[in-house]
């Protein structure tokens, strides 16, 4: 006979909160919750159904028109539906991933496993939060109850007709909780059958990364090259060492006003609980004020500690380009003292691109810098100031940030190392399409005399692809001696990440688990960052279709 825990005391719990010692289930609101007493006797409740003698504990829940049961060992916790970041090459069951609590969780689909119509999520949708090896969410269309059920009286299936396969099923509850039959679903088994890769992908990871370590190690920049990110400012084109940017940032919608301060001086802003001070080249130059917009950016500059964020029109594009291809101001040109921010040129497009290279250290050197950097201070009280100057050690000591390109295909964000791209250049009008190229090839671009060739990522990644718009980009990635470009959605940003903010993303196919190995868990700013490994863009066949256009 089964034994189901009554309304009061199994249906009052918590949704919202993580299981201590006992999975819990609510009905309530979430501003509606028990107080400790009432959960203590939910405790006790669940405590005393699953302690009787060869009684189990199982939730029952709803997907589709079939009613399940689970064992509630393995279930953590049930929680509403949270928002999902969608993960390319995943299998079709994956909804995406979510934070919970600082921690990526898949969130996954029954209906879709089971091949059950769509629907959307409403009040009563929830997912089960289930340890099976690794946290996993399932969707469920409702959570009906938790009971506790006698052992002897869960059935084998026998010769039952259902629209799931009995395969992941481990029995029948017979007359139970108002229902007739309820299947008993295996998580193990399901998990076994819709993911069988992923317990042979977990055993290769090491051996996975060390190859991916070596690969890197290959592509590091060549001494007689120069990587720069360039800008714009009243239209004229400028550009500074890559190493010496630290980021890349939107101006934000509320800057600090520093009062009696330098026409130079923007204001302070607060960056990951630094102030960081901002000046605007315009003024620096002597140029007219123009207002801010949507592509004015703030590259964050760094030396010796001192950060300060130099707000510009425009961020272009990362450069790569030879040392042969730049040359020192010329003399009649060179300036000292305020003006002598500009030290060299580099001459692209055979000269009919010109670029004015900076330096950080001239930059700091500059008296408007230096005002600023001390006004920014003086904006600081005494404890505010030590405050600063603690952050600062812990950032001192850390050193071990990893520098990405933020780049976006629809709504997701995606990162690769910076030391990866060899540079980034806008689509052109229309790519030259090559006769018997492989079908991935969307055609190729003549960049400074060599052919490269040009993939669309979204096609790369199973993504839907869309017309071309001004904010696309081609970003080039050096894959085995093969210069290839991908065509991304935007370039965000350039943007350092704590490395204790990284971690490997959860192993759902093959393909993704190399190509989307890591993800960054920005929890704060509540952004996931899918981190693209470039070796992995390309398959060994496709490089060699690939070296063969590009000849």
């Amino acid at each position: 006979m089964t034994k189901r825990i009554s309304k009061q005391d199994a249906g009052v719990a918590l949704l919202e909160e993580p299981v201590l010692d006992e999975p819990v289930l609510d009905r309530r609101a979430p501003d509606d919750q028990p107080d400790e007493a009432a959960r203590e006797d939910l405790r006790e409740s669940v405590r005393a159904a699953s302690t009787q003698q060869g009684t189990q504990q199982f939730v029952t829940f709803l997907s589709g028109d079939e009613v399940f049961a689970a064992d509630m060992s393995p279930v953590k916790e049930i929680i509403r539906v949270p928002q999902v970041v969608r993960v390319p090459l995943a299998p079709a069951a994956l909804e995406g991933l979510a934070n919970l609590r600082g921690k990526v969780l898949p969130i996954i689909s029954l209906r879709r496993l089971f091949g059950f119509p769509e629907l959307e999520h409403d009040d009563s949708t929830r997912a089960l939060v289930i340890d099976v090896g690794q946290p996993l969410g399932f969707v469920v269309d409702r959570v009906s109850s938790v009971m506790g059920v006698d052992a002897g009286h869960i059935e084998d299936l026998g010769s039952i007709s259902t629209t799931v396969n009995t395969e992941v099923l481990s029995g029948l509850i017979k007359d139970a909780g108002g229902h007739a039959m309820i299947m008993v679903l295996d998580f193990a088994k399901l998990i076994q059958r819709e993911f069988s890769q992923i317990a042979a992908i977990t055993k290769n990871t090491s051996v996975a990364s060390a190859a991916q370590a070596q690969v890197q190690s290959e592509e590091e920049d060549s001494s007689d090259e120069l990587q720069l990110v360039s800008f714009n400012v009243e239209g004229q084109e400028y550009a500074i060492a890559i190493e010496d940017v630290q980021e890349i940032v939107q101006v934000p919608e509320a800057v600090i006003h520093v009062p009696h301060s330098e026409s130079h001086v923007l204001g302070v802003m607060t960056l990951r609980n630094r102030l960081l001070p901002l000046v605007r080249l315009r003024r620096i130059f002597g140029l007219p004020d123009s207002d801010l917009d949507e592509k004015s950016r703030i590259v964050v500059l760094t030396l010796n500690g001192v950060s300060v964020g130099v707000v510009v029109d425009a961020v272009s594009e990362v450069l790569r380009v030879s040392k042969s291809g730049v040359d020192a101001l010329p003399a009649l040109l060179a300036r000292e003292g305020n003006l002598a921010e500009v030290t060299a040129i580099c001459r692209l497009d055979n000269g009919k691109r010109l670029v004015s290279i900076m330096t950080a250290r001239n930059l700091f050197d500059h008296s408007a810098i230096k005002s600023a950097i001390k006004e920014a201070l003086n904006t600081v009280n005494e404890g505010e100031l030590e405050s600063s100057m603690e952050a600062k050690a812990v950032d001192d000591n850390l050193d071990d940030d990893e520098q990405v390109v933020i780049f976006r295909l629809d709504k997701e964000e995606f990162g690769a190392p910076i030391a990866s791209v060899q540079e980034i250049v806008r689509v052109p009008e229309e790519l030259v399409r090559v006769p018997q190229a492989p079908s991935f090839v969307e055609g190729v671009i003549n960049l400074r005399g060599t052919v490269l060739p040009v993939i669309d990522l979204r096609l790369r990644l199973g993504l839907k692809q869309v017309e071309r718009t001004d904010r696309q980009r081609i970003m080039v990635f050096l894959i085995s001696d093969v210069r290839t470009g991908f065509i991304v959605d935007q370039v965000a940003e350039v943007l350092k990440i704590p490395k204790s903010a990284i971690e490997a993303a959860p192993q759902l196919s093959s393909e993704q688990s190399l190509l989307l190995s890591r993800m960054a868990n920005l929890e704060k700013q509540k952004r996931m960052v899918q981190l693209i490994d470039p070796p992995h863009l390309m398959g060994k066949q496709e490089l060699v279709a690939l070296a063969a256009v590009a000849g």
